[in-house]
């Protein structure tokens, strides 16, 4: 038996969060009257100029209320999933008695096609009956289990409604029935991880310590010798179900190389391994497996420290959606799947749970403000699956290596896994604002609104007013029943380098014992009216890469607050390439209300090559380049691509 961790603290030590947000509500907005709304008929196929995507269509077919055959992807069924777990969340905010309806019924039509067994999966019920959990490293059946599991957490503590953790449970409990190291049991794991968080969550909702126990066995089985995935591959005839890669023998592709605490460089297939750490994350702080979270450490500190980009998107190479090498971060071929930096987030929001320090939270913001909103157009009907630092559109479309480069948002993918988790990230973001621990409150994120808080046992209400993202500034009034004595960690973010802060309308002078891994820590006895506002610091900074990421060198990036920037050709004319910033030139920001709803640009004098001397010569000796001036501008980076199509880059060459 797992000898379950009391001191733990976490999702149940924040209740209610709801955001108003200068910057955040819109976002939340198009999530409940836009995002939710479009992705339902996209799964109902009423969108047109989208892809089709059956994935509803399935469920009836496999509830036996329509006839017809199985369409999409093998992790089609996912995608309901997601898009069910954003409206539980929705749902936990704001009531909506018609979206509850339509989401009802989606419950309804699942329950109908689980099997009398538990399992519950359209492709292996329509199309392939006899081959359950025949081919683990590819097919996806734990991977849409946990997404069906998570749905139902979310979705039946919104509603109260127990109906699809009725399903969850059922599934679960069938699963571990299927797998363990009994004699009798199937000793194999998940191809894509993703059941191990899910069962951690199903426990938090149930109490049922069996599915800890049952993530622990996933996680404790993922490498071990002989390869689970190599027997199985052999047993059935060395067929595979993605021909364009070798999971089932390429080991590092999804983690099963070795054990997992034995981990200790970011390989493979990027959302996997992030998906995998938040579970290793969570499981060590359920049962205090200090060596998982030793690993947990090692595998975070490879992925920031050598192998993420400066937007905080993760997964260098196209060609399995992976990781390569320290200090391959190439920005043009780069792809960067949106769902990886959600993943990232994730990891970070559960070690921040387990050890509050500021590089997690750091990392969350810069993935969040850059990536993750990116992965949206600004009207939340487009979406980018692969986020570029840089793109030159003449050659998209003729050099290969661009394949998966877009110049644009799609309306929605073959294989949509990133719509539908933009969402469910976005309606759920209070859950990332705040964590409890002990007697501490640690403010991560300044997003406004109001949070509920369980101060062992005593009610904490927090209301945050923010203009963090544009202006660095947020202030919190503190509601509590009686006078309590508690700290307030206040984040200092790693791109300002003070903070002034005031307490109660008067200076609070910041000293070095008040700064504690990265955050503020106000430590009194709190009534209810008191006020904490802080203000930080702003410049405009000039970020360079590491001296081994070849891509970057002699060249820099802007960042202005928590935002990276970037050049479009629609600001600074075609052949970006050709720009240069001189270490001289003075930035300056400003406010654009024209610009997309209104947003901080970042203007200065640059440099630009002058060809128009040069011949037909495709080279030249001793060429003569001249240069003319011209002014830049920059805009933020998750707000490119929303009007004409062109050329982007955040990196620009550096002159001194």
């Amino acid at each position: 038996m797992i000898k379950q961790n009391h001191s733990r603290t976490g999702p149940s030590a924040v209740g209610k969060v709801s955001i108003s947000d200068d910057f955040w509500s819109e976002y939340i907005r198009l999530v409940r009257e836009v995002v939710v709304p479009y992705q339902w008929e996209v799964l109902n196929d009423r969108v047109e100029e989208a892809e089709p995507s059956h994935a509803i269509q399935n469920f009836k077919i496999a509830a036996g209320v329509e006839q017809g055959s199985f369409y999409g992807m093998v992790f089609q069924d996912s995608d309901v999933a997601k898009w069910l777990e954003a409206v539980g969340y929705l749902l936990e905010t704001e009531p909506d008695p018609e979206l509850e309806k339509v989401a009802d019924e989606v419950v309804a039509l699942i329950a109908k096609a689980q099997q009398p067994d538990g399992y519950v999966n359209t492709y292996f019920t329509i199309k392939e009956k006899d081959q359950r959990w025949t081919n683990l490293a590819e097919c996806h059946e734990l991977y849409c289990a946990g997404h069906l599991i998570e749905a139902a957490v979310a979705y039946s503590k919104a509603t109260g409604k127990n109906a699809i953790l009725d399903v969850a449970c059922r599934f679960a409990d069938y699963i571990d029935r299927v797998f363990g190291t009994e004699p009798g049991k199937l000793q194999g794991y998940d191809g894509h991880q993703e059941i191990e968080l899910a069962l951690v969550k199903l426990y938090q909702a149930t109490g049922e310590r069996r599915y800890v126990e049952l993530s622990h066995y996933f996680l404790n089985q993922r490498g071990a010798k002989p390869n689970f995935y190599e027997q199985e591959w052999e047993k059935r005839g060395e067929t595979i179900h993605f021909p364009q890669l070798s999971i089932a023998t390429d080991l590092e592709y999804s983690q099963a190389h070795l054990p997992v605490r034995e981990q200790d460089q970011a390989v493979g297939h990027a959302v996997r391994v992030v998906y995998m750490c938040t579970a290793m994350a969570d499981i060590a702080a359920e049962t205090g497996d200090e060596a998982l979270l030793a690993a947990c450490r090692r595998l975070w500190g490879s992925i920031v420290s050598k192998r993420m980009y400066l937007t905080g998107a993760i997964g260098s190479m196209a060609h399995g959606e992976s990781f390569t090498q320290d200090y391959d971060l190439p920005n043009d071929t780069v792809y960067a799947e949106t769902c990886a930096s959600i993943g990232l987030i994730f990891f970070a929001q559960r070690m921040l749970q387990i050890e509050p320090d500021s590089e997690y939270a750091n990392v969350l913001e810069r993935a969040l403000y850059n990536t993750v909103v990116s992965g949206m157009s600004r009207d939340g009907k487009q979406f980018f699956y692969v986020n570029p630092l840089e793109v030159y559109p003449p050659v998209l479309g003729k050099n290969k290596n661009y394949d998966h480069v877009k110049p644009q948002r799609q309306g929605w993918f073959g294989c949509a896994c990133c719509p539908p988790n933009i969402a469910r990230l976005l309606a759920s973001l209070g859950q990332y604002i705040y964590t409890v621990k002990g007697e501490e409150i640690y403010a991560h994120l300044y997003i406004g609104g109001t949070a509920e808080l369980d101060l062992n046992g005593t009610a904490v209400k927090l209301e945050q007013q923010s203009k963090y993202a544009w202006d660095g500034e947020a202030s919190f009034r503190i509601s509590v029943p009686q006078e309590t004595v508690f700290t307030l960690a206040l984040r200092l973010p790693d791109w300002s380098g003070a903070a002034a802060i005031q307490v109660n309308g008067a200076e609070y002078k910041v000293s070095e014992a008040d700064i504690h891994n990265g955050y503020i820590r106000l430590k009194r006895a709190w009534q209810t009216g008191d006020t904490v506002s802080i203000a930080f610091e702003m410049p405009i900074l000039r970020m360079q890469g590491h001296p081994l990421i070849r891509q970057t060198a002699g060249k820099v990036a802007l960042q202005r607050g928590p935002f990276v920037y970037c050049l479009e050709e629609a600001d600074n004319g075609g052949q970006l390439f050709h720009l240069s910033l001189p270490a001289t030139s003075e930035l300056s920001s400003a406010f654009d209300t024209g610009l997309l709803g209104g947003m901080q640009v970042i203007t200065g004098n640059g440099v630009r090559f002058d060809s128009k001397h040069w011949q037909d010569e495709l080279y030249r000796r001793d060429a003569d380049w001249t240069t003319e001036q011209t002014e830049l501008r920059f805009i933020p980076y998750f707000a490119w691509a929303n009007r004409e199509p062109g050329e982007m880059s955040v990196w620009i060459n550096s002159m001194n």
